[in-house]
This record gives C-alpha cells, structure tokens and sequence, in this order.
C-alpha cells in the first residue's frame, strides 16, 4: 500500500477540544425527595411487603418484536430479479424488530404501553427476602475475613463534604501504565489518598464468595464447545478481575464479539455475583446478630434505601439468556441442580426456538456473534439470589440485580410531566454494567443517556426501609460517588468516554484502556483504489455543519458530471443522511437512498436503479449496513461522508468494488475520497494505523493519498 502526501492549502490552527454538550439537568426534586422520605417512614413501616410488590414493578408489557424474515441477498441473485420479486411486495413491518426506536429519541405511542400485565413472580417473595431471612450455614463468621476485603473498605469508606465537592469540580490526577494483556491504561484519580492503579500486583484478585470458590475457575464453561473442555482463567481475564475488585470505574475498549466479548462477559458475571452475594450475607448476618441482641448500632447500617445492586445493560435478550446461564454455572454446585425460579418462562422468552432461526446467511462472522440468538431489544428483568438458589422475574424491589435495555427502562422511567412512572429502583445502584456499549450507539443513543440520567437520584418513597440499616452515604445522597461503573466495547468512541467523564464520579477514579492499532483496516481492502483523505477544518467533535458545508462546497461539485457516475456515498450518522437526503431532493440530483427504515422493497428498488446507472448516487447509512450487511453492486465512486465506527466496515464497503469487476468485464476506474477532522482520531488511526494517522493530523497538508491493491503492497 503507497502512502502519498498530496500538496493543499496550510491547516487551520488546532482548536482547543470544548466540552462535550451532554449537560444534564440539575434535578430539581432533591429536596423535596428527601423530605418525602422522611415524611413516609411511618406511614410506610406497615405496609412494606405490599410496596415492594407493587411499587415498582409495574413495568409494562414487553413489546415483543416480530420475528424478522431475513432475505437472502447473495451475490449471484441480479438486482433485477430482487426487483421483480419485491414489486408486489407490502412493507415489511418487520425492518424495525432490531432497532424499533426512532432516531429523534421519541419512543412510539405504542411502546407506551399499560404496565399492569407484565409477568412478576411474587409467590417467592419471603423466600428471597433479605429482611427476614438468616445467613447460611458457614457463613455466621466471616466478619474477620471480610474486614480485609476491599469490598468491605470500599463500602464503610466515609467521604467528607470536602472530598464530594473535590469530586464533583472534575479535577483528576492523571496518570498511564501498561499491563501485559489489557495494554495502555489511563488511570484518573479525584482524590489524592486513592492512588492510580500501578502494575498488575498492585490489582491482586479480589476475595472470592464462599458460595463461588468451587465453581469460579469455571468461569469459561458456559460458551465452552459442546463436549469440548473448559479452558482456564485466561491471563485477560485474571487482569480484568482485579481491576474490577479494586472498585474503580473501568472502560475496556477491545470487547470485540469474536475474539474478548464472551471472556468479558463472564468476568463481569463473576464480579457481580460475588459483589451481591458478599452484600446479601453482611445484611443476613446482621439479621442474626439482630436477632440475638435487640441492639442497633452502626455497625448494623449495611444496605441502601432500595434493594437493587447491579444494573446490566445489554443490547438484545440473547445477551440476558448467556448472563444468566453464566451465573447458574457459578453457582451451581457440582453434582446438583440450582434451584431457579421460573427458568422455563425465561427460556421461552429470552431462547430462541429452533424454527426461529432464518437460514444461514453470507454474512461476515462478527454479524452473526453480534445477532446470534434472540435480538429483541425491548425488556427489563429483575433477579434475586439468596444463597445457592436463583429467582427470575423477581419484582424490581425485590431484586439484586436487574437486566436490561435501555428503551426496555425508559418505558417505565417514562419522562418529565408523565403521571406513570417510576425511577426510584435505581436509586442505590452500586454496580453498573454497561455491555456491547457500541452496539447502543447502532440503536438509540438518547435511551441509554436517559438511563444514565436516572442513576442514583433520592428516592421519592422509602419503600418499606429501615432506616436504621440505610448506610450514611446513602442518606446523604452520595451513593453515585460509591457507584463502579464497567463499561465494555468494541470500538473507542467519544460518545462512550462521555459516559465515565460526565456520569460518573466515583472517589476511587476510573481506568481507561486506549487501543493503539499499529496496522489500520484500509491493509484490507482488496481492490486496486486511490484513497483520498481529506481534512475539513471543525470546531468541535459535534459541529456538523462544518462537515456538510465542505461537502456541499468542495467534494459535490467534483461529482455532478455524468462521467462521474454511480457515485455511492457512505453516511454514519442518520442526522447527516437526512440531511444530505434533503438538499439532494431540493438540489434535483438523481440519488436512490438506503437507510435502517427502509422497507425491502424500497432497498431492492434503490440497488436495481442505481447497479444500472439510472440512479446517479446512492445514499446509504450506516446504520443498515450494521443491520444488513448487503453487497451493493454497481459502484464506480465511494465517498465517505464520515468515517465508520467500525474500522472493518471502511474495507468491507471498499471491497464492495470487486463485484462490479468480476461481473462487469470492462475495466472501470475507480476512485474513494474520505472526509475527516482532528475529532475524528480513533476511528482515522484505526482504519490507517497510528503512525499515518498522526503524521496526517499533524500535517501541515489537508489530503492525503493512499494506493490500495498494487502488486507490490509498501
């Protein structure tokens, strides 16, 4: 591959990066919220079992997506005859099962759904209640053990007044160290006595439950091959486990589906139940203590103002099905079976039945370990675990963990000024999980911010509690600041940072991977292909304007002759496509568009007129080509409005060329041009390499050249 430095006019002077604009409203109910809870304290003492039950756990009908019916679209099949199959064809409602969110974060009328019929288990309640129940046997005296357990430290840590308001002016220490499997790690820290993470000794492995020893170094065993052996802890996974035990917050960029996704999940699973089940045996061994002496002191305040303790947010079901599989093989014990609540309903509903399954398509391997299973996107579920034995479908306020989507929560968070609605669950939240954070992006963003917003606020009902076992910084109303958050993706993007810079704060500071890709994805593509990179001057990662004015300015006009035909344009975001989509309608330019809401037979249309030049650009987003994956034939001129999220697809799109090679016979100069600015740093190293990509951003020239395909590849 030839790298060419293309003479241009002198770069603007670096900008100064501002803040991302994701300010969050300040609450203005947190005053009154605590009032509220002090006002309800006895009024509610009576009726705490009836609150659980039915305070929050109205969570509405899951809409269930149709099942989607998958074409296949290979490339043998002519557009022309996919066009004589769809003509007579009515919409496909089904296009939305995977993404039946609106862009705009709106949530439809009939997501909005009642709440009164969704399934909760309540005949299990004095079963799992924390309340009431007394630790298991072994279990009475593990008090000195736990005194030297970091979750014990991290929990009975009291911040000061001072320290909060460190926290919360933003000002970290920053430092950076590189662990043999994790790689480069950014480690920020807010408060001076809790130091950055040094080596990878300095991160031992936590203290495993007593319930788990025997089971943890299973941890491999739930996607291990059928009949095959469990392989060991695997050196990543060691290395994750003790930076999750040290209870900083934790950004891991390099889940990618193929490859650490199924090690990540597992780690994290470990993690959770050995946080919930240490929690759960403090509070039943205060029970019993309790019990005995009659006595509270403040030893015994071992517990937040509501149950819940993990929130997981994972993309589709399928994600819920292989989470809950892992827990049941972490705690079953050998030889026996796990006693699980409900767990036919739950494979029912979270499994995918054998004649579900469309027909094995030709699609690249990590499209089919991304939407393997069931991909519905809409529910919520609450678990319960008390000892050895596992409740499904448990009712939110009775639950330690919950598992879900972010538009399966928004739909019972609801919105400002709507009557039904609930977010009270969330408020002593002590673990989040923020799974496949990339494919959230593909989704809708809004929902998982609207979330996030919810985390940890005081409730507005005490819910039945004692406040005698409420912990301090729970009443204080600084449980955010005691909160670890564990994200997980495949990809850097500044949306995700955003999450750990502007949701999170907790006192222990976070740690953040940075992936260095010293070859980029354009060493894949196949096709002989002079790659042009141009760089458009931007004020900020969000200034859009910027980019669509360059592109009507500078890169259009280049394309508006007849002899630049076929010309396919690439958008990533679907603001944009609407956009470009607009001004080519008012401009009067002969373009065919493809976006995640067209119908099949629209998409069928638009790859038969534009394959035979009766379209003179295709309008495509990115969005369907995450959902699809289809070949487009026909294309002459690639442009790329912006750079893919995911460096693979920059080559998959470019290789797309080599169909109209083999099936076009005359030879056909092809031609790419890629927009840019400095925002875009992860994803131009990413696809070029981190040595091009920094000689292209500190370059003093806007366009560079890259030969893709020649004989001999430099």
């Amino acid at each position: 591959m030839l790298f060419v430095d293309v003479s241009a006019p002198e770069q603007p002077d670096s900008p100064q990066h501002p803040e991302h604009d994701s300010k969050e409203d300040s609450d203005e109910e947190q005053l009154s919220a605590y009032q509220k809870l002090l006002t309800t304290m006895i009024q509610d003492a009576d009726d705490n079992s009836e609150d659980e039950e039915s305070d929050g756990e109205d969570d509405g009908d899951e809409v269930e997506g149709e099942s989607e019916e998958e074409e296949e679209e290979e490339e043998g099949n002519d557009a022309e005859e996919d066009l004589e199959e769809e003509e007579g064809e009515t919409p496909d409602n089904s296009q939305n099962k995977e993404h039946p969110e609106k862009t705009n974060g709106d949530i439809e009328e009939n997501e909005k759904v009642e709440t009164e019929g969704e399934f909760t288990d309540k005949k299990n309640e004095a079963a799992f209640c924390l309340e009431t129940n007394l630790p298991a046997e072994g279990e009475e005296n593990m008090g000195e053990q736990e005194e030297e357990d970091i979750f014990a430290k991290h929990q009975e840590t009291e911040l000061s007044e001072e320290e909060v308001g460190q926290i919360l002016q933003g000002s970290k220490i920053k430092s950076q160290v590189t662990w043999p499997k994790l790689g480069t790690l950014q480690c920020m820290c807010p408060l001076e006595h809790f130091p950055a993470v040094g080596q990878p000794s300095s991160a031992p492995l936590p203290t495993i439950h007593k319930t788990l020893e025997a089971n943890w170094c299973l941890l491999n065993q739930s996607f291990a091959p059928e009949g095959g052996a469990v392989t060991d802890v695997t050196e990543l996974q060691k290395e994750l486990l003790g930076l999750m035990g040290t209870y900083r917050d934790v950004h891991f960029t390099n889940s990618f589906p193929l490859r650490e996704a199924k090690e990540v999940r597992s780690t994290y699973c470990l993690h959770v139940l050995n946080h919930v089940l240490k929690a759960n045996t403090r509070v039943l061994r205060n029970n019993a203590k309790l019990k005995e002496t009659k006595d509270v002191n403040e030893e015994f305040r071992d517990q937040g103002i509501t149950r819940p303790k993990v929130l997981i947010l994972v993309p589709f079901r399928d994600g819920v099905l292989r989470v809950v599989q892992t827990f049941i093989t972490l705690l079953e014990p050998k030889g026996k079976k796990m006693d699980v609540s409900n767990k036919k309903r739950f494979k029912e509903e979270y499994g995918e039945e054998p004649g579900e399954s469309p027909a094995k398509l030709h699609r690249p391997d990590d499209y089919h370990a991304v939407f393997s299973g069931n991909t519905d996107d809409h529910f919520r579920i609450g678990v319960s675990i008390m000892k050895r034995s596992m409740r499904l479908y448990s009712p939110f306020y009775s639950s330690d963990i919950i598992i879900a989507s972010p538009l399966g929560l928004r739909t019972v968070l609801g919105a400002d000024g709507e009557k039904k609605r609930d977010f009270d669950f969330l408020s002593s939240i002590e673990l989040l999980i923020v799974d496949q954070a990339d494919v959230f992006l593909m989704q809708n963003w809004e929902h998982l911010l609207h979330v996030l917003k919810y985390l940890n606020l005081q409730p507005l009902d005490s819910h039945g509690v004692d406040f005698s076992r409420v912990r301090m910084w729970n009443l204080n109303n600084w449980a955010a600041h005691y909160r670890q958050t564990l994200v997980f993706s495949a990809v850097q993007e500044p949306q995700i940072t955003n999450i750990l810079t502007k949701h999170c704060h907790n006192y222990r500071g976070q740690v953040c991977s940075k992936t260095i890709p010293k070859v980029g994805s354009i060493c894949q593509v196949l096709v002989q292909l002079p790659h042009v990179f141009q760089m458009f001057h931007s004020d900020s990662f969000m200034d859009q304007d910027a980019r669509f004015q360059f592109f009507v300015d500078k890169i259009l006009p280049q394309y508006r002759d007849s002899v630049m035909s076929q010309t396919f344009i690439y958008v990533p975001s679907y603001f944009d496509f609407v956009r470009l989509r607009n001004y080519l309608k008012k401009e009067d330019f002969s373009f065919a568009s493809v976006s995640e809401y067209s119908q099949r037979s629209e998409v069928s249309r638009a790859r038969h007129y534009f394959q035979k030049g009766e379209k003179q650009f295709m309008l495509f987003s990115e969005r369907f080509h995450f959902y699809k994956r289809y070949t487009i034939k026909g294309i002459h001129n690639l442009i790329f409005y912006g750079l893919p999220t995911y460096a693979h697809f920059y080559s998959e799109v470019c290789n797309m060329l080599q169909t109209g090679v083999r099936e076009g016979g005359a030879s056909v100069s092809f031609t790419c041009t890629a927009l840019y600015s400095r925002y875009d740093m992860h994803r131009l190293t990413a696809i070029t390499g981190v040595d091009r990509a920094a000689q292209m951003l500190q370059s003093k020239k806007t366009v560079h050249l890259f030969i893709t395909g020649e004989e001999k590849n430099t």
